[in-house]
């Protein structure tokens, strides 16, 4: 539909809208009638724009032609093009007015009022500039608001992640603090003990001389021999050292008075540190939580090695799960399980080692039984305290997998996966553990069988050597720390002793070949003295000591474990001597908890998995890279710990 106007420029004044992205206009001046072209086709740009006509910013126009559109006696033809159009927009029109541009010659503004064009594609066009004249401002507002939304979101992001940075650092201080006060009172108490020592000698010293005059008998006074003599160095001896003993004495109240002092400053630093280590705790968790994708369900493993970005290791998921369940966030659990049940590709029933966070897919196409058995061990714990028997199913599939590969060994050990001959004490206690479990939650003679299978290839190949107690697997006397904790956590210390072994020299050699002390470069750069768990023992590596956050943490709550089976035994000693054990490695783990170096980590608490970095175990891998690479493993290893939760065993419902 074409319009046809008379509406002059002037009376349409007050509807022009100032279009602030200019588009193209081709013209070309005509005869009044249409009839003769006065000009080839000029170019010109939008300024102002209306129902009725248009005005042109025209550059560089030839003075000849500007002369003659001045007269006004002309017809323009136009062609607009229109961002949003195909082809431009048909239009005649007449002129109105002109108007040269100062200080630039040959521009003009040159105003025109419609004679013809379409009134569908005006009405687009005009819809365009009022949008874009209405929205412009508004989405610049948007934009505006946006950017100061997203700048007090960086701002209090950055105010938590100074806040969390801080709270770790106060509780690495305070453990500092702690430490300092606790070599004091035990120097104080060997200066003690030395002195009631002492104190002691000279009370017998005292008691012989006073006993020898005795001996002596009275003497007269006006009778001066030679016993007289004697009994008169001798009250002189006891004088004598009943001064030093009054001086002794007087050090030891002193000394007394110091350690108590200090005894009561050490209560007030422990008391701060309890409260910081359930504030990092609760950061730890969350730290957790965060690094769960919400779509596959998975748990990203280290967070800042960059080899295995986006990497979720099967194990970790298992612990992640365990975490979840601790804390009764059972939506979180679900998306776990329900990865492995609906969405995990696997090979031969079984699944792959490790998977990528983001969509699922296989990271490592390695199949082992150990990471297997550990989605199992959740499951089971899961089905265990809430009664939900969803994923029964698939913990029961996992078990028969390995069950049929236990019935390809005499012996009834498990390798360690069906494409691998080796044979692992690890996998074989997770394997024990895991049957165990099954048994006591479902009664099924099959997980008895296979468990007391187990519990027999142990004794024969882990359990069966002389110098040391527990082998790293079938035909490998290496020292592997984590097969020593979970021997106490997986079979416990009564069991144990029933097959003739001692739980109490199990501890004691991982103790005297896998403890060691270092110097850890913390992030920020402080250096702390660090006590824990070795992944192996350190004369057989040459790199130095390296602490384990994980296996430290493991061995915590066999510490722990170790504790209640005395005190239930009511052999109190030592019990609380296992007991002071365990407090003291946790509490040194606490100075190996840095901040999340990610921005969705928050810079909440995390630990390493290690206190270097790329370094070998050991064990055939090495430590993540990273100074400051959270780790799942580590982190939800030390909340079980500090929570005293033992993923290998069904304790409470």
């Amino acid at each position: 539909m074409i319009m046809r106007t008379n509406e002059s420029l002037g009376e349409d004044k007050r509807k022009y809208v100032r279009v602030d992205t200019v588009f193209p206009v081709q013209f070309r001046l005509e005869s009044n009638d249409g009839k003769a072209f006065i000009s080839n086709w000029l170019q010109g740009f939008t300024n102002n724009i209306s129902n009725g006509g248009i005005c042109l910013c025209v550059n560089n126009l030839d003075p000849e032609l500007a002369k003659v559109l001045k007269t006004q006696k002309i017809r323009v033809s136009l062609e607009i093009e229109f961002p949003i159009s195909r082809r431009p927009i048909i239009a005649h029109a007449r002129l109105t007015w002109i108007k040269d541009i100062s200080g630039s010659p040959n521009k003009y503004l040159v105003g025109l009022a419609y004679e013809t064009i379409n009134l569908s594609q005006n009405k687009k066009l005009m819809r365009y500039v009022w949008a874009k004249k209405i929205f412009a401002p508004v989405g610049l507002g948007l934009i505006i608001l946006l950017g100061a939304a997203l700048l007090l979101n960086s701002f209090i992001n950055m105010r938590l992640v100074q806040g969390n940075k801080i709270l770790t650092e106060q509780l690495v201080s305070a453990l500092q603090e702690s430490n300092l006060a606790k070599q004091k009172i035990k120097q104080i108490s060997g200066e003690r003990i030395a002195l009631e020592k002492k104190i002691k000698t000279l009370e017998i010293s005292i008691l012989s001389v006073v006993k020898e005059r005795a001996n002596l008998g009275s003497v007269s006074k006006e009778k001066f021999t030679e016993q007289s003599l004697k009994i008169e160095e001798l009250n002189n001896l006891i004088q004598q050292l009943s001064g030093e003993k009054a001086g002794l004495m007087n050090q030891l109240t002193s000394l007394q008075h110091t350690e108590s002092v200090a005894s009561e400053e050490l209560l007030k630093i422990d008391k701060k540190v309890n409260g910081l280590e359930k504030a990092n705790l609760d950061k730890m968790y969350k730290w957790v939580q965060v690094h769960q994708n919400p779509r596959t369900g998975l748990a990203l493993s280290f967070e800042g090695d960059r080899d295995m970005k986006g990497w979720a290791f099967t194990y970790d998921q298992s612990l992640a799960a365990q975490a979840f369940l601790l804390f009764d966030d059972f939506e979180k659990v679900h998306k776990v399980f329900d990865f492995f049940k609906n969405r995990a590709a696997k090979t031969n029933g079984l699944f792959y080692n490790a998977y990528y966070v983001n969509d699922g897919e296989p990271s490592e196409y390695v199949v082992q039984v150990g990471p297997n058995l550990w989605i199992g061990i959740a499951i089971v714990q899961y089905t265990y305290k809430t009664q939900d028997k969803t994923y029964l199913d698939l913990a029961e599939s996992i078990a028969q997998r390995i069950i049929a590969l236990q019935k390809q060994d005499a012996q009834g050990g498990i390798r360690g996966g069906p494409d691998i001959e080796w044979y692992s004490t690890e996998h074989n206690l997770d394997a024990y553990a895991f049957f165990n479990m099954l048994y006591q939650l479902t009664g099924k003679q099959d997980y008895l069988e296979a468990r007391d299978k187990v519990l027999e290839w142990l004794q024969k190949h882990s359990y069966d050597s002389l110098d040391i107690p527990i082998k790293r697997g079938k035909g490998d006397s290496t020292i592997a720390t984590d097969t020593y904790a979970w021997s106490i956590a997986a079979i416990g210390p009564e069991k144990l002793e029933s097959m003739g072994m001692s739980p109490d020299r199990i501890m004691d050699f991982a103790e005297s070949n896998c403890v060691v002390t270092v110097s850890y470069l913390r992030p920020e750069g402080q250096v702390v003295n660090i006590k824990g768990f070795d992944f192996a023992a350190e004369r057989h590596v040459a790199r130095g000591g390296v602490i384990s956050s994980e296996w430290t943490a493991q061995m915590i709550i066999a510490f722990k474990m170790m504790a209640d089976y005395y005190s239930e035994k009511g052999m109190t000693a030592r019990g609380r001597s296992y007991k002071l054990k365990a407090e003291e490695y946790l509490s040194s783990l606490g100075s190996m908890i840095i901040s999340s170096p990610s921005p969705s980590g928050q810079g909440g608490s995390c630990l390493p998995y290690a206190t270097q970095d790329f370094v070998d175990t050991g064990h055939g891998w090495l430590t993540p890279k990273g100074k400051a690479t959270g780790s799942i493993a580590g982190t939800v290893y030390t909340i079980f710990a500090y929570y005293n939760y033992n993923p290998l065993e069904l304790t409470s419902k």
